[in-house]
C-alpha cells in the first residue's frame, strides 16, 4: 500500500472542531474532502489524548537484541581490529542475519567509530618510563617556554604519496591508546630529504638533503641555518633548541658542537616523533605538496619549498600550543601500558 500523505495539524483540528460543533463523521468527510476512515482516526484520537499531534513512533525494531549488542561491543572493545565482516559472520552463528552498515550504526550508537590506526613507534619498557618521565617532567611548563622552543627534524617527500592504513573501532579522543595504534620502527623512487625546524613564530628555513646524511652534514645543516631561522623568526633569546635521538643528532661529535655553540637542548625521550608537532606541520606540507601533484623530483622540491613558505605562523602557534594535550595524553596511555 502506498504511504498517504500526513494532514497538517490545521486539518486535524478543523476536523475537532466540526466534531463538537455536531458535525457527523461522514459530513466532515465530505466537506474537507476526507475519508471517513481518516475522520474517525483523528476524532478518536482526540477524544483519547485530548490532542491531534503526532505521537512518538517506535519505527521499526532493532535488528540486533541487546544481547547482540552486548556481544559484538565486548568483542571490538577486546579487539578493535575487528573487521564489519567478521561480526557479521559472529551474529550469524548466533542466529542474526545482518548488514555491515547495522553493524556501522549499531556500533556508533554504542560511542564507537571506525577510524584508522594511528602508527606509532615500537615502544620498549625502557622507552615507556623515558616517556612519563619526560611529560610528568614538563606537564606544568608555562606556554611561554614552549613557545621559546625551536624544534628541527628530516622527512621523506614522495612524488606520489604512500597510504596504507588499517581501520579499528574506537571512542572520541582514544587515537593513541596502544590498541589502536600500528607499531612502526625506522627504517633505511620518487622522494625528496628535507630538514626544516620552526617554532611559534612560524615555519624556519628548509633545506634538501641531497645526500645521505651523516654527523658532519647535519651540523653543517644546523651551521647554516639555526641561527638564521631563529633571527628571521625573532625568537627570544635564551632560545631551546629540540631534536630527536637519532645518531646523527645525539654523536658525540654534534653534542660538542651543540655546547661549543652555546646552544641549550631540550632532552628528548627516545621513540617520541608523537610528541614533537614538527610531525604535525610535516603532514600539513605533505597534503599541500599532494594537491600540487609534482610530476618530478624538480618540481617536488619547489613545490616544498613554495608550499613550506606559505603555512601560516598561526598553524605553527597552535601546534606548539597542543604540547600540555600531547603530555597528558601520553602519561594517560603509557599508564595504561604500565599497568597491563
Amino acid at each position: 500500500m502506498a504511504k498517504t500523505k500526513e494532514l497538517s495539524k490545521d486539518t486535524r483540528n478543523k476536523i475537532v472542531d466540526l466534531h463538537q460543533a455536531g458535525k457527523t463523521e461522514s459530513a466532515i468527510g465530505k466537506q474537507l474532502g476526507l475519508k471517513k476512515s481518516t475522520v474517525g482516526a483523528i476524532i478518536r484520537k482526540w477524544k483519547t489524548y485530548k490532542n491531534t499531534d503526532n505521537l512518538p513512533r517506535s519505527g521499526a525494531p532493532r535488528k540486533i537484541s541487546p544481547g547482540g549488542v552486548k556481544m559484538i561491543t565486548r568483542t571490538v572493545s577486546k579487539n578493535p581490529r575487528t573487521t564489519q565482516g567478521d561480526l557479521v559472520n559472529d551474529l550469524q552463528r548466533a542466529g542474526t542475519k545482518v548488514t555491515k552498515p547495522t553493524i556501522s550504526n549499531t556500533l556508533c550508537r554504542q560511542g564507537l567509530k571506525s577510524c584508522s590506526a594511528r602508527r606509532v613507534p615500537l615502544l620498549k619498557p625502557v622507552h615507556v618510563q623515558a616517556r612519563l618521565k619526560f611529560a610528568r617532567e614538563h606537564l606544568d611548563d608555562p606556554e611561554e617556554d614552549w613557545e621559546n622552543v625551536k624544534s628541527s627534524d628530516e622527512t621523506k617527500i614522495y612524488i606520489f604519496g604512500k597510504n596504507l592504513t588499517r581501520r579499528v573501532w574506537r571512542t572520541k579522543n582514544a587515537e593513541l591508546h596502544p590498541k589502536n595504534t600500528i607499531p612502526t620502527v625506522k627504517h633505511g623512487d620518487g622522494n625528496i630529504m628535507l630538514w626544516g625546524c620552526f617554532s611559534a613564530k612560524g615555519p624556519g628555513r628548509l633545506n634538501r638533503v641531497k645526500d645521505r646524511m651523516n654527523g658532519a652534514m647535519y651540523r653543517e645543516i644546523l651551521s647554516e641555518n639555526l641561527l638564521l631561522s631563529a633571527r628571521a623568526l625573532k625568537i627570544k633569546r635564551g632560545w631551546v633548541f629540540q631534536h630527536d635521538n637519532d645518531p646523527k643528532h645525539t654523536a658525540r661529535a654534534t653534542k660538542e658542537w651543540l655546547r661549543k655553540k652555546h646552544f641549550k637542548v631540550l632532552e628528548w625521550p627516545s621513540q617520541s616523533p608523537d610528541l614533537n608537532p614538527i610531525e604535525n606541520l610535516w603532514r600539513e606540507l605533505k597534503v599541500r605538496v599532494a594537491q600540487q601533484q609534482p610530476q618530478n623530483i624538480t618540481a617536488l622540491e619547489e613545490i616544498c619549498m613554495e608550499e613550506w613558505a606559505k603555512i601560516p605562523a598561526t598553524v605553527c602557534e597552535n601546534l606548539v600550543m597542543t604540547y600540555r594535550k600531547r603530555l597528558t595524553s601520553d602519561i594517560a596511555n603509557k599508564e595504561y601500558i604500565t599497568k597491563y
